[in-house]
């Protein structure tokens, strides 16, 4: 068994999706559009066969939850770059193209190299080695 996808709900589908094909190389299909249900949205497949589905829907309401804070739930999506020299290089690339950095690069207690940040859309992402 594997996880097919991750679903995000997003204000903006577009700075979304070229967020994910500049930093990670995510390829999108068509934009699906369902106009009876208000809805827009586009897959993004990675190279691993891993995929994030970017949701559109105007009435879905804001997260009431601060992302400087953990909270109950699914909290960040990490890709895996393959070696720290990778983390260091997307690490400089985020912070030069002011993305906030929330932690790192720096090896954790359990023996992972990594960074976290927030996406376009304030969603805790995470790149390990």
């Amino acid at each position: 068994m594997k996880i097919d996808h991750v679903a995000i709900w997003a204000k903006d589908i577009e700075k979304l999706k070229c967020f994910y094909e500049k930093y990670f190389n995510a390829k999108s299909n068509n934009k699906y559009i369902n106009p009876k249900k208000n809805f827009k949205s586009y897959f993004l497949s990675f190279e691993s066969g891993a995929r994030i589905e970017i949701m559109q829907k105007p009435e879905i309401p804001e997260s009431t939850n601060d992302v400087y804070n953990q909270f109950i739930g699914i909290i960040h999506i990490a890709f895996s770059l393959g070696s720290k020299e990778k983390v260091d290089e997307l690490t400089i690339r985020l912070k030069n193209d002011n993305i906030e950095i929330l932690d790192g690069p720096r090896e954790t207690g359990d023996g992972c190299y990594e960074t976290a940040f927030l996406d376009p859309e304030r969603n805790r992402i995470e790149i390990t080695s």
